[in-house]
């Protein structure tokens, strides 16, 4: 028998409704009547009585290729994430020793191929149960045949951070950025107070302060092998530094005419020694160094306005976002153009790549300690960052290749698949204002963007397809970060919080405040442990769990 929402029209509209408020002087707001909760709460729980012994019928199919696993299969609708993990896992005949942990989600379609679900949302994802989370929680008929798509996770867990561990002080003007060594044993800080300051993590004190700039401290950028920390600023200059002992390598690279706007570094995979790095400038060129020997390699010119981000990808290539409205894209080792990707009709603000968390972590892995990946030769670091990076790259379809995205002022987010060609995977829209920052989370499976409009929203990583928005800001998101384990997003805003938000429920799982002022950046360490932010109040905080 189908059972629909419908059923409980009557009921819902016979109850008692709250009082109506209405408008005492002119231009009051009037505020709409609504159903009393509880006879809500009546009513799905009475929907939820009637389909608990219900069967229905769903197809099960990997995100990661699209192929369907088995035939289409009759589950009891109180059927558990867990159980149907441990289903993925019988019917890939995956050994209980080394059962695979998965995401659920479903996508529902009728028999004239429509929509399934009732608020416009593309997929459902799944936490609790199919009964629990699509049937009740979304209003899907039991009639309707589910697509359930799994999606396999981190064999490994990131607990939520859930307090503040250390309040760092020492700057003496706002915190601009904030970065976690590739490893996650060094913090290092860049202020509007022209100096970088290298945090001890275990002490939570200051380890070294690194002065020499004269102007803002806007970027940092740590080498794949964390071995050499690398800081842009305002006064045109990027200065390397060694983290460890804080001495300054060398005098400062220059030969900009502008602010430094963004530095990227050589992955290991491509140069076991992280011997090159880019820098991006207000004077809208990208400069490539020898960081070694400090010599300028080639400068790469084309852009007619500041180069605003920047880049450097795991298959050879730079990426370069400019106010002149496009992504540009260089190959890395002669410096020539290889294509020019427009569609944006404002200024490119920030650009996110599926590889960046191979990139930044190079050799380093969860199951491999700090000590361990300091102690390796650079020929052992390569051919593990190589391991990594081909693992990768073997997935079959889209997800094995690397996808660039962008986001600009006007309002929408491209994805593009850079190596390939010209013409986007998706032109992203929802956002109602200024997309500021966005990033992709390690497994490359999801992207996250953050806006003025106060939002964070979730896209599938792959096709680009809206999945949730994250509401709960105040104010503008300046900021997102993804946990290594892929399962949550750290947002950080001009309300003063930090929030940190489940992937697979998308609600909110943990409320940060703290600051006294606006949060410019953040950072969620590559093993996990630690999140670090700065902002206006001129205070670094570490939180832990």
């Amino acid at each position: 028998m189908k059972h629909t929402r419908d059923e409980h029209k009557h009921d819902l509209h016979t109850q008692p409704r709250e009082k109506e408020i209405l408008p005492q002087q002119p231009g009051e707001r009037y505020v709409k009547p609504k159903v009393a909760k509880a006879a809500l709460s009546v009513a799905l729980e009475e929907r939820r009585t009637q389909l608990a012994g219900a069967t229905v019928v769903a197809q099960l199919i990997s995100d990661v290729d699209g192929t369907a696993l088995g035939g289409r299969l009759a589950l009891p609708a109180a059927t558990t994430v867990g159980q149907l993990a441990e289903l993925v896992n019988r019917l890939t005949a995956t050994a209980a020793t080394d059962a695979v942990p998965y995401a659920f989600y479903v996508d529902v379609t009728d028999s004239n191929g429509s929509d399934g679900l009732k608020d416009g949302k593309q997929e459902s994802a799944l936490a609790s149960s199919l009964l629990d989370d699509v049937l009740v929680g979304r209003g899907v008929s039991a009639e309707l045949g589910l697509v359930i798509r799994f999606r396999p996770q981190a064999v490994f867990r990131v607990r939520t951070v859930t307090r503040c561990a250390a309040s760092l002080s020492g700057h003496t003007e706002a915190v601009l950025c904030v970065a976690f060594s590739a490893d996650g044993t060094l913090l290092a800080t860049g202020s509007g107070d022209t100096t970088v300051r290298v945090w001890d993590l275990d002490t939570s004190t200051p380890r070294h302060t690194l002065s020499g700039h004269t102007g803002w401290v806007q970027m940092l950028a740590f080498a794949p092998d964390s071995r050499v920390l690398a800081s842009g600023s305002t006064d045109a200059t990027v200065r390397l530094w060694d983290p460890r002992s804080g001495a300054a390598l060398g005098p400062p690279l220059r030969g900009h005419t502008g602010l430094v706007s963004a530095l990227a570094w050589e992955p290991l995979h491509r140069n076991k020694a992280c011997a090159r790095l880019a820098s991006a400038s207000k004077d809208a060129t990208v400069r490539v160094w020898h960081a070694p020997s400090r010599a300028l390699l080639f400068t790469l010119a084309s852009h007619s306005a500041p180069v605003a981000c920047l880049k450097w990808g795991a298959e050879g290539f730079i990426y370069s976002g400019s106010r002149d409205k496009s992504v540009r894209v260089w190959d890395a080792d002669s410096g020539k153009l290889v294509r020019v990707l427009d569609g944006h009709a404002h200024w490119v603000n920030a650009l996110a790549l599926s590889t960046e968390f191979l990139c930044r972590t190079g050799a380093w892995s969860h199951d491999l300690s700090a000590k361990q990946a300091r102690e390796m030769s650079q020929d052992e670091a390569l051919q593990i960052a190589t391991d990594r990076y081909n693992k990768y790259a073997a997935q079959s379809g889209p997800a094995g290749k690397e996808r660039l995205a962008s986001c600009s002022d006007d309002f929408t987010i491209f994805l593009w698949s850079p190596t390939e060609g010209k013409k986007p995977i998706a032109r992203l829209t929802g956002h109602m204002q200024l997309v500021n920052h966005i990033a992709f989370s390690p497994d490359g499976r999801t992207l996250a963007s953050a806006s003025f409009d106060k939002s964070v929203k979730l896209w599938d990583g792959l096709s680009g397809k809206f999945i949730d928005t994250l509401r709960g800001h105040v104010g503008a998101v300046y900021q997102v970060a993804f946990s290594s384990d892929s399962r949550q997003v750290l947002s950080g805003s001009r309300d003063s919080t930090l929030k940190v938000w489940d992937l697979a429920t998308r609600k909110l799982k943990m409320d940060l405040p703290g600051h006294a002022d606006e949060v410019y950046s953040v950072d969620w360490s590559p093993g996990g442990d630690k999140v670090a932010s700065g902002g206006k109040d001129r205070v670094v905080k570490i939180w832990r769990h």
